[in-house]
């Protein structure tokens, strides 16, 4: 139980901490119609942060808690955002009619911004439970990952981490 507990935290903090990562996998499950690859390489980061983090027992709890809280407002909007998904797609696939995807988007634009600053709020909350240490240690993290996808984004190999 206690390790289903911990597991659980861990995997909030990421899911939170990874920001529009929520928002990319209702995009991406609609798109490919899979989401056993997502589902096993979201848990791998999640377990990644977790230990880099150091996270003690006290944070992942108050973490969990947290994000149990927030479920109620994030789940309706992502289950917005994936209903306007796959109303968009009847006109990808049948007769195009640029009112009606015109007002769809316009929509899924609004749920998208509401969606974004809900995002910022928890990860804001989220990051004042972090030791300086700890934070500091996040920012390297998330500095790192950037300088990835730059480098990916701009086709230049990728390097290989150094031991």
């Amino acid at each position: 139980m206690k390790t289903n507990c911990r597991s659980v935290a861990v995997a909030l903090l990421a899911l939170v901490l990874c920001g529009a990562a929520t928002l990319s996998y209702a995009q991406q499950s609609d798109q490919t119609g899979s989401s056993a690859t997502w589902n096993g390489h979201r848990h791998g980061h999640m377990e990644y942060l977790a230990r880099q983090l150091d996270l003690t027992d006290a944070q992942k709890a108050e973490i969990k808690t947290m994000m149990q809280a927030q479920r109620a407002t994030l789940h309706p909007l992502m289950q917005q955002m994936h209903s306007l998904d796959q109303q968009l797609k009847q006109y990808t696939e049948g007769t195009y009619d640029e009112a009606k995807v015109q007002a769809l988007v316009t929509q899924q634009s609004q749920t998208l911004v509401q969606l974004k600053v809900e995002e910022t709020r928890i990860h804001n909350e989220l990051y004042q439970l972090l030791t300086p240490d700890q934070q500091a240690k996040l920012k390297e993290i998330e500095a790192n990952r950037e300088a990835r996808m730059q480098q990916h984004m701009q086709g230049d190999a990728p390097a290989t981490p150094e031991q």
